[in-house]
């Protein structure tokens, strides 16, 4: 996390939107594509002076058709240019999972190596925003299972903006998911030029008695569980891996030897999703150290609902992390 002195606070948006500006000025090969994020700045605002500064020609709207902004998007990689592809919502997903998972994942490996499709997919994820159904899933599991794609969670302003000028740089296409629910949330972002490996786990909260692996929005979820465990004298090790593929294995299973405790908390859907693979990591490398099973957090296995009050309940929540986590550490 950063502690340089040349420090100030913004929010996970604009850092987003800084990463952006810096990479497309640094590098003309960069072009950005989507539905709405020229002139409107998106419709999150995140892509806001982009347009104004770059022109037309390396920002541009395209018509509501994910699939083909994603077939432009990886046609342009396979070429020579360097696409950053905004997907409104995550759950657009489902239409352009051909050009990734088959063309964009692909084209290195059945090339014999001469061609690469270094392209970025920012899209969204996360309940809590009263979208409902079709605006609201948490899809990032689906593209940790194809290989040739690299998947990222940021949680925090800092590691948004310093994994996003990674991904940018990246020869293979990445996936970025950013939680809508973390949009405004601040952190201290540093002045200078700086950009974070992928593959490397960050320890958000050191402690002795449990483990805490969380993603994204549960990475706030977890660290507020740990100072509510603190009160009760029960020391909570908080780790986000911030990439899941490739993901950092001896970080999470190395605190899990320490604590002999874990929970793994996940916004997506707990069967077959991210839990259950790193449950398994932590279950297979730790074994014996553990004192208890490897516990799971994830969305609750509905459609998300419209309903506020519905909804709130199908997220994982402080209340359940310390629920589960006191169940397991205290006989």
């Amino acid at each position: 996390m950063s502690t340089h002195p040349d420090s100030r606070e913004i929010t996970f948006a604009q850092a987003i939107n800084e990463a952006l500006h810096e990479e497309m000025a640094n590098d003309n090969s960069i072009i950005l594509m989507g539905e709405d994020v020229g002139r409107h700045g998106g419709v999150f605002k995140l892509t806001q002076g982009l347009y104004d500064e770059f022109g037309s020609t390396r920002v541009f709207d395209c018509p509501i058709s994910e699939a083909g902004i994603l077939g432009l998007g990886v046609g342009a990689a396979m070429t020579g240019m360097r696409p950053i592809v905004e997907i409104m919502f995550g759950d657009f997903a489902t239409l352009v999972m051909d050009q990734v998972a088959n063309q964009a994942a692909k084209v290195h490996y059945m090339s014999g190596g001469n061609m690469t499709a270094p392209l970025v997919v920012r899209t969204t994820m996360g309940a809590g925003r009263r979208m409902a159904a079709q605006h609201s899933q948490s899809l990032h599991a689906w593209f940790c299972h194809i290989p040739g794609l690299k998947v990222v969670l940021p949680s925090t302003p800092y590691d948004a903006k310093g994994l996003l000028k990674t991904a940018i740089r990246d020869d293979s296409p990445v996936i970025f998911f950013e939680d809508k629910m973390i949009y405004t949330e601040k952190g201290m972002v540093p002045n200078e030029e700086y950009t974070l490996p992928f593959g490397v786990a960050d320890v958000k909260r050191t402690g002795d008695d449990i483990t805490l692996i969380a993603t994204s929005s549960m990475v706030s979820v977890a660290l507020k569980a740990a100072e509510r465990l603190a009160t009760e004298g029960i020391s909570a090790e908080v780790i986000d891996p911030r990439t899941l593929s490739p993901l950092d294995e001896k970080t999470p299973v190395d605190s899990a030897k320490k604590t002999s405790r874990c929970i793994v908390i996940d916004e997506g859907y707990s069967n077959f999703g991210v839990t259950a693979e790193l449950a398994a990591l932590v279950s297979n490398k730790a074994f014996y150290y553990l004192d208890a099973p490897v516990e799971r957090i994830g969305a609750m296995d509905v459609p998300v609902p419209f309903s506020p009050i519905l909804e709130d309940q199908t997220i994982p929540d402080v209340e359940t992390v310390v629920q589960v986590a006191r169940r397991l550490v205290i006989p």
